[in-house]
């Protein structure tokens, strides 16, 4: 799988493919996926929400423009297998993660302990609204898409920190990667074009 990203080019940071040659795949996906753990394929994992594409993960984290002792926020824990990648290039007493499902954020901390990452942070709340409590953050990454960014995110971010996050309707989302400005005005990219999940919380999508 790291070769083909590799290959493609989607992968270009080392470590980036260092993070990805670190994390066994397998341990963030259902039992009856495992065969299909190392395809460049979006996996459900209950609940109606999915692990994403490989190929998308690895845009995420080139955008992130991540290195070690950044404090990363992510939004949507999933199974935990991005925040494992990003917990392995950063630390993983470096990294928040929300997750809305209490049955999800149990799950991915199990797989992230098996993983020995059992240092990242779960915990349950609404994305939207960020985590306020180990503010302020180098890196916001959102795993669920927005219909736009929550001002939370903005307000608990650093000095020129940046958010990469899916922004745009339910079907289907462009990837944005925001940088604070010294006025604390976001300056926007847009970048690849993405189709997650809605973020579903106060600042973002109803239930």
């Amino acid at each position: 799988m790291v070769e083909r990203l590799v290959g493609s080019r989607y992968i270009q940071d080392s470590r980036v493919r260092d993070a990805f040659l670190a994390v066994p795949r397998e341990l963030f996906v259902r039992p009856e996926d495992a065969d299909a753990a190392y395809e460049d394929v979006p996996l459900p994992i209950g609940r109606g929400q999915t692990i994403s594409a490989p190929s998308m993960i690895a845009i995420m984290l080139e955008e992130a423009r991540l290195t070690p002792g950044d404090r990363v926020l992510e939004i949507g824990t999933g199974s935990g297998y991005h925040a494992a990648l990003v917990a392995h290039m950063v630390g993983p007493q470096q990294v928040v993660s929300i997750e809305r499902i209490p049955r999800l954020a149990e799950w991915a901390r199990s797989n992230l302990a098996r993983a020995g990452l059992s240092d990242v942070t779960v915990v349950v709340g609404d994305g939207s609204l960020g985590y306020p409590e180990r503010a302020p953050y180098d890196v916001v990454m959102a795993t669920a898409g927005a219909p736009e960014i929550p001002d939370p995110w903005r307000l608990q971010l650093s000095s020129q920190g940046r958010i990469v996050a899916p922004i745009g309707p339910r079907s289907g989302q462009v990837l944005i990667v925001a940088t604070r400005k010294p006025d604390g005005s976001l300056d926007l990219r847009e970048g690849t074009p993405c189709a997650f999940v809605p973020l579903i919380g106060a600042r973002a999508w109803p239930a």
